[in-house]
């Protein structure tokens, strides 16, 4: 349908993996949505170096490539990217899993952050109970494609109803 990249663009995307250009330069990644939108130059600058800020990567790193960057710099670039339009949903698949602990951490503080600049819906895909606890306030845990069990985080993990909940919070916590 001709409203599917309308809808595309309202959800911010960050992959496992980081899922950036190779070819193209930091700024190039995180702008080519509002170049897509026909964004003029000034506002693009201007979101791009409020962007830059709020992950605390220094401007000097726009002109780089990403094989320049360090996988947690890396990591940054693509959030970056997921929030250039402002969009009110995040969706973050695994996001984090190839990254070393000190800068899961890192980003982990970021997110949470960005999360208290403005308030959005973040959906986490991930395979790490604590990773979920860390970011989340609801949660929702599938088997097999089917939710086994949802709700607040707190009450999940306090009165696990289901047998594989019990055993994943047995397993991870």
């Amino acid at each position: 349908s001709q409203h599917l990249p309308t809808l595309r663009r309202s959800i911010g995307y960050a992959v496992q993996g980081i899922g950036l250009f190779p070819h193209m330069t930091v700024e190039q990644n995180i702008s080519l949505l509002a170049k897509l939108e026909r964004w003029s130059t000034d506002r693009i600058q201007a979101r791009v170096a409020k962007l830059m800020e709020l992950v605390e990567l220094p401007h000097a790193y726009l002109p780089r490539y990403p094989f320049q960057l360090s996988g947690g710099e890396q990591q940054r670039v693509g959030i970056c990217r997921a929030l250039m339009l402002d969009p009110p949903i995040l969706l973050l698949d695994e996001p984090f899993g190839s990254l070393d602990a000190i800068t899961k951490c890192e980003i982990y503080r970021e997110f949470l952050r960005i999360e208290q600049v403005k308030s959005r819906t973040i959906v986490l895909v991930t395979h790490d109970l604590r990773e979920a606890l860390k970011l989340a306030q609801y949660l929702v845990i599938l088997d097999a494609g089917k939710i086994i069990a949802d709700g607040r985080c707190q009450d999940v993990i306090a009165h696990p109803s289901h047998p594989k909940v019990r055993q994943l919070c047995a397993a991870q916590l």
